[in-house]
């Protein structure tokens, strides 16, 4: 028998402390650090990466051997289980080497394919931004505040964010533009921390391509148990096509659809 969703909800912030104990004493500091990009862009690791990695999944295998693993640094074991944990140690290493306190931990758990369970931990103000199915809340220094997305009015009263419009192709860049065009405020730099600010009631909409399943899986869960709503650019399910829509109210998801849609991949079958 499965065990508990509670159970697991408590085990995804233990995951989340033993990234954060780890990755935290290498920020500001000398690490080692490489450049996996390919045709000249820039995409480092750091071994703050992989060994916070490293130290979740050996917390999992301990726990629940029959688990499965996906992760950014050690890649796929049993992706097919039931119960699958999809790691990105450090979502933000450009921010984490740049000393920026932006960066995050993120620990899903995919249950029968889904993301049920997810956390975005920032390590520096000592936050997890928890959402499975007992709800979405916050700890923080010893205490648990219940998360909410924020009504938004329409798309002229929205904060919205992107990490780099940069790293959009021509197509999605006219349509972010198109999107900022309408909107009453624009943030950038943020990595998965803007997810947390969506789910959290203090910005509106967030809108990405090429995110990986360790980049999206725990920001599902988290805005999801919040109150909001995680789509792909067609406005369904995030997949493989890497491009993700994350809106606070419902109501923002249609302008910002028509806003993106021009530029939205093919969904793979």
């Amino acid at each position: 028998m499965p065990p508990a969703m509670t159970e697991l909800e408590a085990f995804t912030i233990d995951l989340a402390r033993e990234a954060a104990r780890v990755s935290l004493p290498f920020f500001r500091s000398a690490f080692v650090q490489e450049d996996k990009g390919a045709g000249g862009v820039f995409d480092p690791v750091t071994e703050a990466d992989r060994a916070a990695e490293a130290a979740v999944r050996r917390l999992i295998a301990a726990r629940y051997p029959d688990h499965g693993v996906i992760g950014e640094e050690y890649g796929a074991d049993r992706p097919d289980a039931e119960h699958v944990w999809v790691l990105d140690p450090i979502d933000g290493t450009r921010a984490f080497i740049a000393g920026l306190p932006v960066w995050t931990c993120l620990i899903a758990l995919r249950h029968a394919g889904e993301p049920r369970i997810g956390a975005i931990a920032q390590p520096c103000l000592d936050e997890i931004f928890l959402g499975g199915p007992s709800g979405a809340r916050l700890l923080k220094g010893g205490t648990e505040t219940p998360l909410r997305t924020r009504s938004c009015a329409g798309m002229n009263q929205a904060l919205i964010a992107t990490t780099d419009p940069d790293l959009f192709t021509a197509a999605e860049h006219e349509a972010w533009i198109r999107l900022r065009a309408g909107a009453r405020l624009a943030r950038l730099g943020c990595d998965a921390y803007a997810y947390a600010m969506v789910a959290a009631g203090n910005i509106d909409l967030v809108a990405e391509s090429e995110l990986k399943i360790w980049d999206w899986s725990a920001l599902v869960p988290v805005i999801e148990a919040a109150g909001g709503r995680v789509t792909d650019w067609h406005g369904e399910t995030p997949n493989d096509s890497g491009q993700i829509l994350a809106v606070g109210d419902a109501g923002l998801q249609a302008p910002a659809l028509s806003a993106l849609r021009s530029a939205a991949l093919a969904r793979s079958v």
